[in-house]
């Protein structure tokens, strides 16, 4: 294993005190909603609730993901609460989001549990399946195991295309497909198959199931031959052939919810430097978990993916990574949003680990840099939204209803993991 700089250690150094001492407190103190279960995740940049009205799957799931992935990494004081804050939010979850009938979880609810949108989506069951695994993993619940299980098997039945591969995104309450466009029925995306190879890669470290190894290959294979180019970058939207196609705004994602600044006017084949990132260290977990060594071939279209996010989507002059651009070609968004930044860190990082260029430890400092500078909000130490350029505040709110503990503390913890050896 390369070793770090002493700079990079030092920034190792402040991220375990961070995650440890504020941000895990911070969700901790703030997150759990006492009246009605689960979470609560509205939050301002004085660190102030705000208004909580629905609950989504994505965030519910994310949270407990959070307080069970992270329990190696809270104070000892702390270690009870987060197991309270996680079951509380499991038991809301399936009583809430199960549904019973026709199997996998519903997108939203009231902030009561009141199902408001019925449909099954392969993002939302995706995060389903990892929380779900990650608590089973973390506390030794079969019930949840089982869930994860089922969930998983629910969209083999009911969302795996078995004419092309991969799987359909946007379906009704029944499973049947959505309607074509902004809902998605004629498209697939690198995004959901990327996540739906994170929740494999935890859900077959949980089970040890040969279905679930395959299905986690699977996916790996579809992921490299078909959306990502070996030039490194991947492209973000697909048809159900997965021919590449300009992305647009889909409804039900973040893309379409998000407050937002500059926007991409026309559809264009864009690429998300971020994602590009993330799914160079995911790949390296995900092989991780099933005992492989990474191909020569594909290790090099990993770096790809660290180098083209350089020179393409890193901002030099001010920092931080950019929101979206034209493959090999120009920036199309120069705002700065949390999740990109975060993520990156942890890809950058590991890059170092692997390849042993110090350029890409230049730039995990760097962003580091730029995160704690322009991101992070005294005296919490968790992250504003959306930045300009220059990192000017654009939307400060701490957390939203698509924003809880899931980047921030999974990009330290895994900065923190990597640093050590644990994915090497």
């Amino acid at each position: 294993m390369n070793k770090l700089p002493p700079k990079t250690q030092a920034a190792i150094n402040e991220i375990k005190e961070i995650l440890t001492g504020k941000l895990i407190p911070f969700w901790l103190d703030r997150g759990i909603d006492n009246e009605f279960g689960g979470y609560l995740t509205c939050i301002g940049e004085s660190g102030e609730k705000l208004a909580d009205d629905n609950k989504y799957i994505v965030t519910q799931a994310r949270m407990i993901w959070g307080f069970s992935a992270l329990r190696e990494f809270a104070a000892p004081s702390d270690a009870a609460r987060l197991e309270n804050a996680a079951r509380q939010g499991f038991d809301f979850f399936i009583k809430n989001f199960w549904d019973a009938e026709f199997g996998g979880f519903f997108w939203k609810t009231n902030r009561a549990g009141k199902c408001l949108d019925a449909g099954k989506l392969s993002y939302g069951q995706s995060f389903a399946i990892y929380a779900l695994s990650e608590y089973g993993l973390r506390y030794g619940s079969t019930e949840a195991c089982s869930l994860a299980k089922e969930t998983f098997d629910a969209m083999q039945v009911n969302a795996a295309d078995t004419l092309y591969g991969g799987y359909f995104e946007n379906m009704q309450m029944d499973w049947s497909l959505a309607p074509s466009g902004i809902f998605a029925g004629d498209r697939k995306s690198l995004d959901i198959h990327m996540h739906l190879m994170e929740a494999f890669t935890v859900l077959y470290r949980a089970t040890g199931l040969e279905i679930h190894r395959r299905k986690l290959l699977e996916v790996i294979d579809l992921i490299l031959l078909r959306m990502v180019n070996e030039g490194g970058y991947g492209f973000n939207q697909f048809d159900r052939a997965f021919n590449k196609i300009p992305a647009i705004n889909i409804y039900r994602t973040w893309n379409a919810e998000r407050e937002t600044n500059e926007k991409i006017e026309n559809p264009a084949d864009t690429t998300s430097y971020g994602h590009n990132v993330e799914l160079s260290w995911l790949m390296y977990a995900a092989y991780q978990a099933l005992g492989i060594s990474v191909p020569d071939d594909r290790a090099l279209i990993f770096k790809r993916l660290l180098d083209h996010s350089i020179k393409h989507g890193y901002d030099n002059e001010n920092g931080g990574i950019y929101r979206d651009g034209i493959a090999d070609g120009p920036v199309l968004v120069t705002d700065k949003e949390w999740w990109q930044n975060f993520e990156a860190m942890a890809g950058y990082l590991n890059g170092f680990l692997r390849f042993g260029d110090e350029i890409y430890c230049e730039y995990f400092g760097k962003t580091w840099d730029f995160i704690k500078k322009h991101f992070l909000i005294e005296p919490f130490f968790e992250s504003r939204q959306l930045l300009d350029r220059k990192g000017n505040p654009i939307i400060s709110n701490i957390g939203n209803p698509w924003k809880g503990i899931y980047h921030t503390g999974r990009a330290m913890a895994e900065c923190i993991k990597i640093s050590g050896g644990e994915l090497l």
